[in-house]
């Protein structure tokens, strides 16, 4: 098997400083973060950002902020959201392409998300994608339930995508499609040819679905963002739950991929050095 690729998503746009002491939510913070995720087999890092009193914000100069501290501090991925937060409108989200991150996230439809509506319409997907083509940001395609696979498709037949890519399945958001094997399967076997996975369990289901994404081939996603608890009751750091997934790949044979290897990889250049 290719060697593992973990992602690490440290913050996201949902949970806020009094859930836990542990949410890196200023660029110092995130700095430090990057650093020992990376020490714990981490080659990737999903960025969302947030005000120092904790508030979601697509600011573009606190992204910038935010990527240089990370950068400073460790040679991981550096994965930008589009998503950024439920409310923010389309261009929002795709101002922070211009700082040019490795890649970036593109959500291939609307969901329901709890009570409220990500929206993802066809013309939010084609604005976002035609700022990462302007700004050479490869996109990751984020699924929440299997018909963005079709939506993809269909932005890949107008000439938007061109596959393979690399697609993360975000999985157990209430509103999404369920954190099952049997989804999961479902999914990878309506991949397009040559593909790339990761899956993102929420909550509890965060570390089912990186045992399968393990031992099926795949690649993992792990973080704050998604899951706040190591074990019942016990809050996590980020880093703790990159090793933990780590640990166990390497117990069951499977090497875990440094950020330089995961650039092969995802076909992404090498970081150019310092």
């Amino acid at each position: 098997m290719e060697p593992l690729i973990i992602t690490c998503a440290p913050v996201g746009a949902e949970v806020t400083p009094d859930q836990t002491p542990y949410l890196p939510y200023t660029p110092a913070k995130l700095a430090e973060t990057a650093k020992a995720v990376r020490e714990a087999g981490g080659s990737i890092i999903h960025v969302h950002c947030r005000t120092d009193d904790g508030a979601n914000t697509h600011d573009v100069e606190r992204f910038r902020q935010a990527y240089d501290a990370i950068r400073s501090a460790s040679d991981l991925i550096v994965q930008f959201s589009t998503g950024g937060a439920i409310g923010m409108t389309p261009e929002e989200r795709a101002s922070v392409l211009q700082l040019r991150p490795e890649m970036a996230t593109l959500t291939c439809g609307s969901v329901n998300f709890g009570d409220d509506i990500f929206e993802n319409s066809f013309p939010i997907m084609r604005g976002i994608l035609a700022k990462m083509h302007q700004y050479a940001v490869r996109p990751e395609l984020e699924i929440f339930d299997k018909g963005h696979l079709a939506n993809a498709r269909r932005l890949a037949k107008e000439g938007l995508l061109k596959f393979p890519q690399h697609v993360d399945f975000v999985l157990g958001v209430p509103g999404g499609m369920e954190a099952t094997v049997a989804n999961l399967c479902d999914l990878i076997d309506d991949l397009p040819e040559g593909c790339t996975w990761s899956v993102a369990g929420i909550g509890r289901q965060q570390l089912p679905m990186a045992l399968a994404a393990i031992a099926m081939g795949g690649h993992v996603r792990v973080g704050l963002e998604d899951n706040l608890y190591y074990s019942k009751g016990r809050l996590a750091r980020n880093e703790e739950l990159v090793s933990r997934v780590a640990r166990i790949a390497q117990e069951a044979g499977r090497p875990v991929a440094t950020p330089d290897e995961a650039r092969e990889i995802l076909g992404l250049k090498k970081l150019a050095a310092a």
